[in-house]
């Protein structure tokens, strides 16, 4: 039986950040290619990815993000500002020996890897957006934009917004909540578009009440699952719940950012049947003007949000492909 060469395992490591310490995983090796996963996930989000990076040329590297898995949760809900968590994928990069990287993320990761890009385009020379379109900082604050999506209903984001409240929910029963949370989103097991959106609460509801129940989607197995329930558990949600909860800070923070394109050479990649693409068509069409170094944006027919574990092979297709014609 044959071994992979040295630089093809997996390599796990904590390098010190303003948080204290990031944890991060490691495969391959060449040019840095830096993963940010979103909510509620994990490093372990990119398995597919770092495998299929690492043999294509590249030194793929996944980090949690501050507030998950082994990276350090500050107790202060303001550490999880965007300007903190930028600041972190930079100290990632200098830990990691390097000057620049390709930074590649996925929902809540897709919007930290879009302001990593724009406040440090001397470390990031290019972005990967999944799942969550580009939108510049601007118009009303956004806790008020969300207190008005769903009439009588709560939007989640609003339901995140009170600490503990949400973990009140979810902790309980971890596991359960997830798999609930991953099959709403995904494509072959999201609740039919005549149901309840599970997106929302009703009043005096969870959200849970509105989650499916009873099958996994395809991408997830039970080990997988237990993966990510098992650094829950250890961690609780607060972490994870707390990147919410600066919505508000950051649209002040990035004032000076207002309206403002990212100009690296990026990618876009959602599935047509995730509410993040839906709801962001907008930001989507407005690619001329918000990403003028588009090289191009892909829509996947019949997937869901969780794109880069639900079409894993053509993900990562385009992600080398798109990687391999980028300046060196």
């Amino acid at each position: 039986m044959s071994h992979p060469a040295p630089n093809m395992e997996i390599t796990h490591r904590l390098v010190f950040s303003t948080a204290g310490r990031i944890h991060l995983v490691e495969q391959g090796s060449g040019p840095l290619v830096l993963l940010v996963h979103g909510f509620p996930e994990s490093w372990y989000s990119w398995r597919h990815q770092l495998p299929a990076l690492a043999a294509a040329g590249y030194r793929a590297v996944a980090l949690d993000v501050r507030g998950y898995g082994r990276s350090s949760k500050p107790q202060d809900v303001a550490a999880y500002r965007m300007l903190d968590l930028v600041a972190d994928n930079v100290a990632v990069v200098h830990a990691l020996g390097e000057q620049t990287a390709v930074i590649v993320g996925h929902d809540w990761g897709a919007t930290i890897a879009a302001n990593s890009a724009l406040l440090r385009p001397d470390v990031f020379r290019a972005v990967g957006l999944l799942s969550v379109p580009y939108a510049p900082r601007g118009g009303p604050r956004p806790s008020e934009i969300f207190a008005r999506m769903g009439g009588q209903e709560e939007f989640y984001v609003s339901y995140f917004q009170e600490p503990g409240r949400a973990e009140a929910e979810i902790e309980p029963d971890v596991r359960g909540w997830l798999a609930g949370f991953y099959a709403a989103l995904s494509a072959d097991t999201m609740p039919p578009a005549d149901a309840p959106d599970p997106h929302f609460a009703s009043p005096g509801a969870t959200l849970r009440d509105r989650f499916p129940s009873g099958r996994l989607p395809a991408w997830l197995s039970e080990d997988d699952l237990d993966v990510y329930a098992a650094e829950f558990e250890r961690t609780g949600m607060s972490g994870a719940l707390n990147r919410y909860r600066n919505m508000d800070r950051d649209w002040e923070d990035l004032a000076g950012f207002d309206g403002a394109p990212i100009t690296q050479p990026s990618l876009f990649i959602g599935g047509a049947l995730d509410a993040s693409t839906t709801w962001m068509a907008d930001a989507i069409r407005a690619y001329p003007a918000t990403l003028p170094g588009l090289v191009s944006s892909h829509l996947l027919d019949g997937c869901g949000h969780w794109i880069q574990q639900e079409r894993r092979q053509e993900v990562n297709e385009i992600l080398t492909g798109w990687l391999a014609g980028l300046p060196a």
